[in-house]
């Protein structure tokens, strides 16, 4: 999909490099991929904390070996 985004310059050269990339749009692409795999996986962290899923073991019973 094609889309048009306003991105400072500086900011999109830094993006380039930091990702590897040598052209932008695979840059930004990267990016933002990696943006929602983070925000996914700090949701699940929260769901874990906050008890939204039933294991059957507990945290001793996995350092026990159990």
């Amino acid at each position: 999909m094609r889309i048009t985004v306003d991105i400072d310059e500086g900011v999109l050269d830094e993006l380039v490099k930091i990702t590897g990339e040598t052209k932008k749009s695979p840059a930004v692409s990267k990016a933002v991929v990696e943006f929602v795999r983070r925000k996914k996986a700090r949701e699940f962290g929260r769901m874990l904390r906050e008890g939204a899923f039933d294991f059957p073991v507990t945290n001793n019973d996995v350092e026990k070996g159990q």
